[in-house]
Formats: structure tokens, C-alpha cells, sequence
């Protein structure tokens, strides 16, 4: 496997996704009206994923509000697995409504496709070098792939 460059580190964890600024964890303000609900195992398996793989996407704050729009299962993660820093991205919106739609939209976007279970069981098969968890699947849901994918 070839290694990536590491162009810089949040919190000793190596950033690999584009980022405007790495910022203290504590100056980071989630948004109170995200509608988004994370579980402990998510977090606990976004954390592991962060601590392993690096940052792969930032968190993105609002220009305006200056609050996150998208990556609060990721600051949430992050504050878990005890980072001080966090890579973050700032967009512009003209309004409230613009930033409250892609906080919205960036929850929802994903809910919306379907993965292929043949597909994703021959992947996993494929993947030999790597805990598989990484993959954000729990070692039930996995077990349940590989041996019944439908």
C-alpha cells in the first residue's frame, strides 16, 4: 500500500481532506437546530474511523452563523476520541434559509441511496489488510453481510 503525504495534523491526528484552517476543538459551535440525531455507536465508529484513517472531511462552519452546517457526528467523534483540533472548511450562504437547507440536505442526501449487498459483501471480502469496522459497518452488520447478502 502506498503512504499519503500528510500535509498537516489536527490535534495529532493527520489531515488528508482540503481544509480552510485547523481550529481548536472548543472554538467550534455545533448548531443547535441540526435535526440529525447521532447514537453512541455511530460516534464510537466515526471516532475509531478518525483516529486510524485520519481526517478524510473536514467539519464545515458557516460563514455567516459561524456555526457547523456539516460534520457534527465528525466533531462529536472528534471531541470522543479526545482531538484538540479539528480541519474545518467555511462556506457562505446569503441567508439563514440557505444554511438551514444544506444542514438539512447534507443529513438527508445520504438516507437516500441504496447500497448493493453483493456488491458490498465482495468488497469486504476483498479487504484482508484492514479492520473491517473502518468501513463503518459494526462486527454484527458485517457478519450478517458476509453471510447473507441479498
Amino acid at each position: 500500500m502506498q503512504e499519503q503525504a500528510v500535509m498537516q495534523y489536527a490535534g495529532g491526528i493527520p489531515v488528508y481532506c482540503a481544509f480552510d484552517e485547523i481550529l481548536d476543538i472548543e472554538r467550534v459551535q455545533p448548531n443547535p437546530q441540526n435535526p440529525n440525531q447521532h447514537s453512541e455507536e455511530q460516534i464510537a465508529l466515526l471516532s475509531k474511523m478518525i483516529r486510524v484513517q485520519g481526517w478524510r472531511a473536514p467539519v464545515t462552519i458557516s460563514t455567516r452563523s459561524g456555526l457547523v452546517v456539516r460534520g457534527h457526528g465528525r466533531l462529536m467523534a472528534a471531541q470522543q476520541a479526545g482531538c484538540t483540533q479539528v480541519p474545518v472548511d467555511y462556506q457562505s450562504y446569503a441567508d439563514e434559509a440557505s444554511e438551514l437547507a444544506d444542514l438539512v440536505a447534507d443529513n438527508r442526501i445520504a438516507e437516500l441511496a441504496q447500497m448493493d449487498a453483493q456488491m458490498l459483501a465482495d468488497i469486504f471480502h476483498n479487504l484482508s489488510d484492514i479492520d473491517l469496522e473502518l468501513t463503518g459497518f459494526t462486527q454484527d452488520a458485517l457478519r450478517d453481510i458476509l453471510v447473507n447478502p441479498e
